[in-house]
């Protein structure tokens, strides 16, 4: 007689340890194999039945691997982004001015420091009176003044 691994066996709700609240392909993997393993050996699972959950799984990981390749690709244009920004720095901006006490159109000129994301990844720029602007108040880009010594 054929015993069932605890390998597969179905966890206990005090067992059971998800990230989130949705199954991922191993918990599908393992939920049909269980089924494959506990089926009615006179009424075995129709073919198409089974045919359909194969595929159920096969579109399962594909998502699965294309949203990793999506996250990856995500944060490579991010690194980009930071780099393309980068390339301001030391060169005179003329921004807008984006605070309460300014009148709307205002604008400001000021050279780039820095450029980084903050916490909540916004990409920042720096300006050299401590100033940090969004990337989308500049309206205009000049090449940097030379000090007198070069």
């Amino acid at each position: 007689m054929t015993s069932i691994s605890n390998d597969y066996s179905l966890p206990k709700p005090s067992q059971a340890v998800r990230s989130g609240d949705s199954l991922g392909k191993d918990d599908f993997l393992k939920l049909l194999l269980i089924q494959l393993q506990n089926q009615d050996p006179s009424n075995p699972v129709d073919d198409r039945e089974f045919i359909a959950q194969m595929a159920t799984f096969s579109s399962l990981e594909q998502m699965t691997n294309m949203n990793k390749t999506l996250e990856s690709f995500v944060q490579s244009q991010s690194k980009q982004t930071l780099l393309q920004y980068s390339e301001l720095i030391d060169k005179e901006i003329t921004y807008e001015i984006a605070d309460s006490t300014s009148v709307e159109g205002e604008q400001k000129t000021a050279k780039v420091t820095s450029v980084k994301y903050d916490r909540d990844r916004v990409l920042q720029i720096g300006l050299d009176d401590g100033t940090w602007i969004l990337e989308k108040q500049i309206v205009g880009i000049a090449q940097g003044i030379k000090d007198q010594g070069e």
